[in-house]
Protein backbone atom coordinates (compact mmCIF):
# COMPACT_ATOMS: atom_id res chain seq x y z
CA UNK A 1 0.00 0.00 0.00
CA UNK A 2 1.57 3.02 -1.13
CA UNK A 3 1.11 6.91 0.69
CA UNK A 4 -1.74 8.10 -1.52
CA UNK A 5 -3.74 5.10 -0.71
CA UNK A 6 -3.16 5.73 3.07
CA UNK A 7 -4.05 9.24 2.80
CA UNK A 8 -7.44 7.92 0.53
CA UNK A 9 -8.34 5.40 2.98
CA UNK A 10 -7.81 7.83 6.31
CA UNK A 11 -10.36 10.45 4.25
CA UNK A 12 -12.81 8.07 4.85
CA UNK A 13 -12.14 7.11 8.24
CA UNK A 14 -14.79 8.66 10.93
CA UNK A 15 -13.50 9.18 14.12
CA UNK A 16 -16.66 8.75 16.85
CA UNK A 17 -16.39 11.83 19.27
CA UNK A 18 -15.08 11.29 22.91
CA UNK A 19 -16.71 10.97 25.66
CA UNK A 20 -14.91 11.71 29.15
CA UNK A 21 -11.64 13.25 29.53
CA UNK A 22 -10.50 12.40 25.99
CA UNK A 23 -13.98 14.44 24.80
CA UNK A 24 -12.78 17.53 26.89
CA UNK A 25 -9.57 17.38 25.81
CA UNK A 26 -10.16 17.33 22.28
CA UNK A 27 -12.89 20.28 22.92
CA UNK A 28 -10.49 22.03 24.98
CA UNK A 29 -7.92 22.19 21.89
CA UNK A 30 -10.81 22.79 18.94
CA UNK A 31 -11.46 25.92 21.11
CA UNK A 32 -8.06 26.60 21.46
CA UNK A 33 -7.35 26.66 18.04
CA UNK A 34 -10.52 28.83 17.36
CA UNK A 35 -9.34 31.51 19.55
CA UNK A 36 -5.90 31.84 17.32
CA UNK A 37 -7.96 31.69 14.19
CA UNK A 38 -10.05 34.80 15.14
CA UNK A 39 -6.94 36.30 15.61
CA UNK A 40 -5.59 36.01 12.14
CA UNK A 41 -8.96 36.80 10.94
CA UNK A 42 -9.02 40.02 12.68
CA UNK A 43 -5.13 40.60 11.94
CA UNK A 44 -6.32 40.13 7.79
CA UNK A 45 -9.01 42.59 7.99
CA UNK A 46 -6.36 45.23 9.88
CA UNK A 47 -3.93 44.96 7.42
CA UNK A 48 -6.53 45.20 4.52
CA UNK A 49 -7.97 48.44 6.51
CA UNK A 50 -6.34 50.73 9.35
CA UNK A 51 -2.97 49.19 9.18
CA UNK A 52 -1.64 50.98 5.73
CA UNK A 53 -3.45 54.13 6.70
CA UNK A 54 -2.04 54.21 10.00
CA UNK A 55 1.88 53.46 8.70
CA UNK A 56 1.60 56.06 5.36
CA UNK A 57 0.33 58.64 8.22
CA UNK A 58 3.01 58.18 10.44
CA UNK A 59 5.52 58.35 7.55
CA UNK A 60 3.70 61.40 6.75
CA UNK A 61 3.94 62.99 10.41
CA UNK A 62 8.00 61.41 11.06
CA UNK A 63 8.53 63.36 7.76
CA UNK A 64 7.01 67.04 9.07
CA UNK A 65 8.74 66.92 11.94
CA UNK A 66 12.13 66.09 10.60
CA UNK A 67 10.89 69.20 8.08
CA UNK A 68 9.96 71.70 10.75
CA UNK A 69 13.29 70.16 12.79
CA UNK A 70 12.48 68.40 16.45
CA UNK A 71 14.41 71.47 18.22
CA UNK A 72 11.27 73.97 16.73
CA UNK A 73 8.84 71.42 18.62
CA UNK A 74 11.37 71.48 21.33
CA UNK A 75 11.47 75.29 21.91
CA UNK A 76 7.74 75.33 21.97
CA UNK A 77 7.54 73.96 24.72
CA UNK A 78 9.90 75.54 26.28
CA UNK A 79 8.29 79.22 25.43
CA UNK A 80 4.74 76.87 27.18
CA UNK A 81 6.38 76.97 30.52
CA UNK A 82 6.47 81.07 30.27
CA UNK A 83 4.59 82.41 33.61
CA UNK A 84 1.46 84.16 32.73
CA UNK A 85 -2.26 83.49 31.48
CA UNK A 86 -1.45 84.62 27.79
CA UNK A 87 0.48 81.26 28.28
CA UNK A 88 -2.04 78.68 29.38
CA UNK A 89 -3.77 77.82 25.77
CA UNK A 90 -0.05 77.65 24.65
CA UNK A 91 0.49 75.07 27.65
CA UNK A 92 -2.35 73.27 27.68
CA UNK A 93 -4.07 73.07 23.97
CA UNK A 94 -1.14 73.84 21.67
CA UNK A 95 1.32 71.70 23.75
CA UNK A 96 -0.35 68.54 23.72
CA UNK A 97 -1.60 68.85 20.81
CA UNK A 98 1.67 68.60 19.38
CA UNK A 99 2.32 66.44 21.12
CA UNK A 100 0.06 64.03 21.02
CA UNK A 101 0.02 64.60 17.01
CA UNK A 102 4.01 64.60 16.55
CA UNK A 103 5.35 62.02 19.41
CA UNK A 104 2.00 59.81 19.72
CA UNK A 105 1.01 57.79 22.67
CA UNK A 106 2.96 57.32 25.19
CA UNK A 107 5.65 59.34 24.06
CA UNK A 108 4.01 62.57 24.26
CA UNK A 109 4.07 62.59 27.91
CA UNK A 110 7.46 63.12 27.24
CA UNK A 111 7.11 66.81 26.04
CA UNK A 112 6.35 67.68 30.05
CA UNK A 113 9.73 67.30 30.18
CA UNK A 114 9.99 71.64 29.19
CA UNK A 115 7.85 72.65 32.16
CA UNK A 116 8.85 73.37 35.65
CA UNK A 117 7.49 70.77 38.01
CA UNK A 118 4.71 72.67 38.76
CA UNK A 119 3.07 72.59 35.52
CA UNK A 120 3.82 68.57 34.52
CA UNK A 121 0.79 67.29 36.47
CA UNK A 122 -1.62 69.46 34.12
CA UNK A 123 0.16 69.22 30.97
CA UNK A 124 0.16 65.35 31.81
CA UNK A 125 -3.51 65.55 32.47
CA UNK A 126 -4.43 67.62 29.53
CA UNK A 127 -1.74 65.23 27.08
CA UNK A 128 -3.58 61.51 28.74
CA UNK A 129 -7.08 63.38 28.28
CA UNK A 130 -6.72 64.01 24.22
CA UNK A 131 -4.99 60.80 22.89
CA UNK A 132 -8.99 59.88 22.26
CA UNK A 133 -10.30 62.85 21.08
CA UNK A 134 -7.70 63.41 18.06
CA UNK A 135 -8.51 59.72 16.78
CA UNK A 136 -10.87 60.88 14.20
CA UNK A 137 -8.90 62.71 12.11
CA UNK A 138 -5.32 61.54 13.31
CA UNK A 139 -6.00 58.04 14.28
CA UNK A 140 -1.88 57.31 14.32
CA UNK A 141 -1.71 59.12 17.36
CA UNK A 142 -3.13 56.25 19.57
CA UNK A 143 -3.81 53.60 17.12
CA UNK A 144 -3.82 51.12 20.39
CA UNK A 145 -7.23 52.52 21.64
CA UNK A 146 -8.45 53.29 17.95
CA UNK A 147 -11.68 50.77 19.07
CA UNK A 148 -12.85 53.73 21.26
CA UNK A 149 -13.02 56.16 18.07
CA UNK A 150 -14.56 53.39 15.66
CA UNK A 151 -16.89 51.89 18.31
CA UNK A 152 -18.65 55.32 18.74
CA UNK A 153 -17.93 55.76 14.47
CA UNK A 154 -19.69 52.92 13.91
CA UNK A 155 -23.01 53.69 15.88
CA UNK A 156 -23.02 57.03 13.77
CA UNK A 157 -22.47 55.51 10.48
CA UNK A 158 -25.48 52.97 11.80
CA UNK A 159 -27.98 56.14 12.09
CA UNK A 160 -27.01 57.46 8.84
CA UNK A 161 -24.71 60.07 9.66
CA UNK A 162 -21.00 60.96 8.44
CA UNK A 163 -17.89 60.74 10.18
CA UNK A 164 -16.74 63.80 9.41
CA UNK A 165 -18.37 65.99 11.63
CA UNK A 166 -18.10 63.59 14.10
CA UNK A 167 -14.41 63.52 13.95
CA UNK A 168 -14.25 67.38 13.93
CA UNK A 169 -16.28 67.92 17.30
CA UNK A 170 -14.90 65.13 19.22
CA UNK A 171 -11.46 66.98 18.25
CA UNK A 172 -12.97 69.97 18.92
CA UNK A 173 -14.78 69.32 22.50
CA UNK A 174 -11.51 67.58 22.97
CA UNK A 175 -9.83 70.76 22.71
CA UNK A 176 -11.85 72.79 25.10
CA UNK A 177 -11.66 69.87 27.40
CA UNK A 178 -8.11 69.58 27.65
CA UNK A 179 -7.47 73.53 28.40
CA UNK A 180 -10.30 73.72 31.34
CA UNK A 181 -8.50 70.00 32.79
CA UNK A 182 -5.21 72.02 32.69
CA UNK A 183 -6.34 74.82 34.22
CA UNK A 184 -7.91 72.60 37.04
CA UNK A 185 -5.13 70.37 37.66
CA UNK A 186 -2.90 72.98 38.06
CA UNK A 187 -4.63 74.96 40.27
CA UNK A 188 -4.89 71.85 42.03
CA UNK A 189 -1.24 70.93 42.25
CA UNK A 190 -0.13 74.48 43.29
CA UNK A 191 -2.37 74.15 45.88
CA UNK A 192 -1.37 70.59 47.10
CA UNK A 193 2.42 72.43 46.33
CA UNK A 194 1.83 75.07 49.30
CA UNK A 195 0.68 72.91 51.60
CA UNK A 196 3.42 70.54 51.41
CA UNK A 197 5.98 73.18 51.37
Amino acid sequence: MNLHSLILLSADVTVEKQDGILGALATGAEEFIAVFNEGGKVLLSLMGGILPTLIVLLTAVNALVRLIGPEKIENLGKAAARPGLQWYPVRYIVLPFVAVFVLTNPMAYTMGRFLPERFKPAFYDSAVSFVHPILGIFPHANPGELFVYVGIATGIQQLGYGLGDLAVRYLLVGLVVIFIRGIVTEIITARMMKKGA
